[in-house]
């Protein structure tokens, strides 16, 4: 009743529990482990080499269309992956997975389950690789929706900030992920990353409480004492645990309603700033850490920190932990195939 194509097919399914595994850490800490990868990248080029065995020389025309899918995959996907991590598209385990697939599923395998095959329709490309980017998009677009659907339920749906970001009581920032939508100036899709204000604090040895309660006499740069280990801003780790801001290298980075300040309040802020050559010892923070902080300068910091503390509620971009729809996009592609290319056919367009 149960029948597997071909044993490399059979090994390849291991990449389910792994993703499904990563799609959980994403979620919950939106940090992967780099050896998650190391095995599965391993295994893909043992695979790859076993297949390759029986395609050379290339005889006939299945051999050399094997061939050209598996340079599509190696050759396309690999390099594609790199260049949206670099984009800023995806973060660093998502392009190292998707480089894993480009490997270890390059072409579509096949599986008999009580006589029916899967997966159940192949592309005419028949790169698996590509069929599980063109899934995860797919299923990722969902996301916007969910984001809009859980700010009404909350009462603060505004549009079109609703579809990609949440407001959240500044408290909750201390274990939120992704970064501020907002700057003192206003809305902005480039506010501070909340793993850099969590370096921050660490570094200064104060929580966030600590920062609110006396944001004037801490804006003075001169109230800098003894720092610390910054982390790289994790939310599940401790100042103690150690770290520098992650690049591609160790792991890779996934509800209050008060009334905002006035703008009283950020022009006695701005006057405060003034007063100072480093207010909140920003530039200093950032000269004394390895990397960049997640992007950030000594301006978007203090923005980021006049914002923390002169209001209560604040709209965060949460960001997509894209190993999510990832893994549900592998699955898909596993059982049925490609999401896209089924529609284009329905249409009549393939």
């Amino acid at each position: 009743m149960f029948g597997i194509g071909t044993l490399p097919d059979l090994l390849r399914l291991v990449v389910l529990p792994v993703l499904a595994w990563t799609a959980v850490r994403d979620v919950r800490t939106r940090r992967v482990p780099n050896v998650v990868w190391y095995p599965l990248a391993a295994l893909g080029l043992v695979l790859l080499a076993w297949e390759l065995l029986g395609h050379l020389p290339p005889e006939t025309v299945l051999d050399r269309l094997y061939l050209i899918r598996v340079g599509v995959s190696v050759c396309f996907v690999v390099p594609l992956s790199y260049l949206f991590w670099r984009l800023g598209g995806f973060g660093g385990a998502d392009a190292k997975a998707l480089m894993v697939f480009a490997v270890l599923l390059p072409t579509f395998p096949s599986y008999v389950v009580a006589g029916t095959e899967f997966p159940l329709a192949a592309t005419r490309l028949g790169v698996f690789s590509m069929t599980i980017l063109t899934n995860t998009v797919i299923v990722g677009l969902a996301y916007p929706l969910f984001l809009a659907a859980r700010n009404l339920a909350d009462g603060e749906f505004e549009f079109p900030i609703s579809f990609v970001g949440r407001r959240v009581s500044v408290g909750s920032l201390s274990a939120a992920h992704g970064r501020l939508f907002e700057s003192p100036e206003g809305i902005t899709r480039n506010g501070l990353d909340l793993d850099a204000l969590r370096m921050y604090l660490r570094w200064r040895g104060l929580t966030l409480a600590d920062l609110r309660s006396d944001p004037d006499a801490l804006r003075d740069p001169d109230s800098i004492g003894e720092t610390f280990d910054p982390t790289d801003g994790a939310v599940h780790r401790a100042a103690t645990d150690g770290g520098a801001s992650p690049d591609l290298d160790d792991e890779d980075a996934v509800d209050g309603d008060t009334a905002a300040a006035g703008a009283g309040g950020d022009t006695a802020a701005a006057d405060a700033d003034a007063s100072f050559d480093d207010p909140w010892g920003a530039a200093r923070f950032l000269d004394s850490i390895e990397g960049t902080a997640y992007g950030t300068s000594p301006e978007k910091l203090r923005g980021g920190l006049e914002l923390v503390t002169t209001r209560e509620s604040v709209w965060i971009s949460p960001g997509i932990p894209f190993l999510v729809p990832m893994f549900v996009g592998l699955v898909v592609a596993f059982v049925y195939g490609d999401i896209l290319f089924g529609v284009l056919g329905a249409l009549g367009i393939v």
